[in-house]
């Protein structure tokens, strides 16, 4: 009878393993893929889904449905897309709140993105700018210091929530500038808080480039600065925050892909593979961009993990400043 040495023996029980995963990237996706959109429609990460998911559907040869879950900040999306089957039929487009700010506003929740889910690639980064409607008599962030410095309390501005990153962002900069608006809080995110500026309902807001963009034409909003290293193309007349003497604020809003943590590597990198070739085709760049979103991906989701812890600890800072954990 003949021998085996035990390196042959663990060859051979590694080959079902092996065969296992090929077969799984071979039948990826074997039905319609899920989207996951931790939002209401009208925001930044609804609006880089429904520019993707057509050419996701085509070149996963599935039908890709997005599947708007808001609700807790984006926490309900992150739970279901942790809680969901790993093997890549449900995919989530997170951004920096539900991804990177979520586990130190929230400690006590049970899923944290960064833990429980698994990072495929950041897909866009959308830099944020601070807007004020049409109606108030300021022409410059300066002048907007001023004229809030004159008015204590007596201007308000809207955001998704007291711990989201343009709430956390505008309550860091009104402590650098010496002011104080009064937050008023709107369900639904980005969309909301957009509104709320257009309508007049509130003085200020501080959101992404791609919620403002769209309305620029109709002369409700004015955009005194943006947050982002240089200025924007859709916005070259507007300085940033760094012009203005605020160089901590330089992040926008990321956006990046994330599946459940035990999905299998051959899935991972089909993935992966998949988005960062359409994100980065021609026409995507172009549409992205044209609502203020530019196109950013990692070399491997391994980066982007590292990303991830970076971010995590850079926004855990803000929301000890910020006071705004919840028990």
């Amino acid at each position: 009878m003949s021998r085996l040495c035990p390196l042959a023996i663990l060859a051979l029980c590694a080959l079902p393993s092996v065969a296992m995963a090929a077969a799984a990237t071979t039948a990826y996706p074997s039905r319609p893929v899920r989207m996951i959109v931790p939002f209401v429609p009208g925001g930044s990460v609804d609006f880089v889904a429904r520019i993707l998911q057509p050419r996701f559907s085509e070149a996963l040869g599935q039908q890709v449905v997005i599947d708007n879950r808001a609700g807790a900040s984006g926490n309900i999306a992150v739970e279901l897309t942790a809680n969901s089957p790993a093997d890549g039929h449900t995919i989530l487009l997170g951004n920096v709140g539900a991804a990177a700010i979520n586990p130190s506003v929230f400690p006590k929740f049970p899923v944290q993105a960064g833990r429980d889910l698994q990072a495929v690639t950041l897909i866009v980064d959308v830099p944020g700018a601070l807007g004020v409607h049409a109606t108030v008599p300021v022409a410059t962030l300066k002048e907007f210091i001023e004229y809030a410095k004159a008015r204590p309390g007596q201007l308000n501005y809207g955001s998704s929530a007291a711990g989201s990153a343009q709430s956390l962002a505008m309550e860091y900069f009104m402590g650098k500038a010496g002011i104080k608006l009064v937050s008023i809080p709107y369900k639904g995110g980005a969309g909301a808080a957009t509104l709320a500026v257009l309508a007049g309902e509130v003085t200020a807001t501080m959101l992404t480039t791609a919620s403002f963009v769209p309305h620029l034409k109709g002369g409700k909003v004015k955009v005194l600065a943006v947050i982002s290293p240089k200025r924007v193309s859709q916005l070259p007349e507007v300085p940033t925050m760094i012009e203005h003497g605020y160089p901590e604020l330089r992040l926008g809003s990321w956006i990046g892909v994330f599946v459940a943590k035990q999905t299998p590597a051959p899935i991972v990198k089909r993935i992966y593979d998949t988005t960062v070739k359409i994100v980065n085709d021609p026409w995507a760049v172009e549409r992205l961009g044209g609502g203020g979103a530019l196109v950013v991906t990692n070399n491997s989701p391994e980066e982007f993990a590292q990303f991830m812890r970076v971010q995590s600890e850079f926004w855990a800072k803000l929301v000890k400043q910020a006071g705004v954990a919840s028990e």
